[in-house]
């Protein structure tokens, strides 16, 4: 694994129509969906430009109560050694640390405040792009929506090293507080609303034209909760969810 321990490596899309959620993600950000071959699970890929960003399946029949979401996945030195730990300090263990053949090993957890993601040690030396903040296609920003921000930074920064960066004031909600590794800014925590979804890790992918991706949102059965909407370095995000409920978001320039 030659991704550092912390990074984000892999994002994964839980829906309950994967043909339906390929022709949508095609539409919106141009990916191309296929077939992960020697997969018994109906595990598919989503790639860019030649590049696997991201994989998506249907939501397992034993896996009660989940709703169509999108998860991320955390490159850790020790899988089990993670996973224990963070069922030490409050989290839990979704599914047990698990060996696929020639892709890695990894797990399914959730923080104290139930938010739900992977850690993974891959079994490639290569370095994953599925992260990479400068590239269309892939995820750009990762934005926790936590009940208990401090506890939540606190939590990450203990597994995984990351440490605060600049913050943004926001009223009433706080700051939303930047998260970075290594130097660099990977993403932020704010505090979830009342009023809003559970909390959860929120995906930002990259687009080349947000009034484009927003119209074909729209067109194809998606729903648009936030946005577009200026943010700092003249780009507009949109937070929206796909035909089957799963929420995620996009950052892109303007080309009007």
């Amino acid at each position: 694994m030659a991704n550092r321990h912390g990074d984000f490596i892999w994002y994964e899309l839980l829906t309950t129509d994967a043909d339906a959620a390929a022709r949508f993600y095609e539409a919106v950000i141009g990916w191309n969906a296929r077939a992960f071959e020697g997969s018994d699970i109906g595990y598919r890929l989503f790639s860019i430009g030649g590049t696997d960003v991201a994989g998506f399946m249907p939501i397992p029949a034993d896996a009660k109560g989940m709703r169509p979401g999108w998860l991320g996945y955390v490159g850790v030195d020790d899988v089990d050694k993670i996973a224990a730990e963070i069922v030490q300090v409050g989290g839990t263990q979704h599914m047990p640390p698990t060996d696929i053949p020639g892709v890695g090993r990894f797990a399914m957890v959730a923080d104290p405040q139930g938010v739900r993601f992977y850690v993974m040690r891959g079994a490639s030396e290569g370095t994953s792009a599925s992260f990479s903040p400068k590239q269309t296609g892939h995820c750009q920003w990762n934005e926790l929506s936590t009940t208990d921000q401090e506890a939540a930074l606190a939590f990450y920064k203990a597994r995984f090293g990351w440490d605060k960066g600049d913050a943004m004031p926001m009223g009433e909600m706080g700051d939303y507080q930047f998260i970075t590794h290594h130097g660099e800014t990977i993403g932020a925590v704010m505090r979830r609303t009342s009023d809003g979804p559970p909390p959860a890790w929120t995906f930002y992918f990259g687009i080349g034209d947000i009034d484009v991706a927003a119209t074909a949102i729209s067109g194809n059965g998606g729903t648009i909760h936030y946005g577009p909407a200026e943010v700092p370095g003249d780009f507009f995000i949109i937070v929206a969810s796909d035909p089957q409920g799963a929420l995620f978001g996009l950052v892109g320039p303007r080309k009007k």
